[in-house]
């Protein structure tokens, strides 16, 4: 039989430092990933709550989430680099309508060049309610 433990506040053993329970379910990421890219085969190096990465096309990826988020109106945040020190990556999520419960879609732009792989790693993570 499952046990619920039922609080507001957290604390340390010495009661110095406390957290409010609703920082945890609010403010933590709800999925990330570590992903590589530079080889043409985008892989999961690393995660949390995601399934999987669909590489559709040179910096074009589709994450899934494992478990859905409760709408479409999360944060995506992307993290990558350039092999080209001389350059700068710009990072977008695709349209709006790419974030769905259980998806989204990001590509990877490069200011210099276009769309980009960009340098391993990368990072992706999303802040929101889960469903």
């Amino acid at each position: 039989m499952a046990s619920i433990l039922r609080v507001n506040t957290l604390t340390d053993a010495s009661s110095n430092n406390s957290v409010d329970t609703s920082v945890l379910f609010n403010g933590t990421a709800k999925m990330w990933v570590n992903y590589n890219s530079n080889d043409g085969t985008p892989a999961i190096q690393d995660s949390y709550n995601a399934t999987s990465i669909t590489d559709n096309g040179t910096g074009d990826y589709t994450f899934t989430i494992a478990n859905d988020m409760a709408n479409s109106t999360y944060v995506v945040n992307v993290a990558t680099s350039d092999a080209n020190t001389n350059t700068s990556v710009l990072v977008g999520v695709t349209q709006g309508a790419s974030l769905t419960t259980g998806l989204f879609k990001i590509y990877i732009l490069n200011e210099d060049s276009g769309v980009s792989d960009g340098a391993d790693p990368n990072g992706v993570s999303v802040l929101g309610d889960l469903a």
